[in-house]
């Protein structure tokens, strides 16, 4: 706000509106401890893609300058996670998660997926990471 930087602080009251919602739902589902930091990530991170959703819906409607706002609304949200795996990154990870549990079919890409959101949760995209693993285990 002392910045004026007014997309900025839209965004930033937009997360925290979602954020105390999904708060007040966990709460009156008797669990009083709230939402958890996994919740959190998970909770920005279904945000930016519903704004990647919308970036493509605009694009196709020759809306530009609505898709820009929707871009630099993904900028603000992403200063808020934790630094996301870059493309070698997430290979990697899937490679030895594959290696480790001895992955060898299509069938056990479930197990797989499973070790790398408990492993990775917040950090990793897991759209990328299954591509990954289905290329992998094809």
């Amino acid at each position: 706000m002392l910045a004026k930087d007014s997309l900025a602080t839209a965004t930033l009251r937009l997360i925290l509106a979602t954020l105390k919602d999904r708060d007040i739902a966990e709460r009156a589902k008797d669990n009083h401890e709230g939402l958890t930091d996994d919740e959190i990530v998970a909770l920005l991170q279904s945000m930016i893609k519903q704004r990647r959703e919308s970036i493509q819906l605009y694009e196709r409607g020759g809306r530009a300058e609505l898709a820009r706002q929707e871009a630099d609304e993904i900028a603000v949200i992403e200063r808020f996670l934790p630094p996301q795996m870059n493309d070698t990154e997430v290979e990697s990870a899937v490679g030895a998660v594959i290696d480790e549990i001895g992955a060898s079919s299509l069938k056990d890409m479930g197990r797989a997926m499973a070790l790398l959101r408990e492993r990775h949760a917040g950090r990793m995209d897991f759209a990328k990471a299954g591509a990954a693993a289905k290329a992998r285990l094809a």
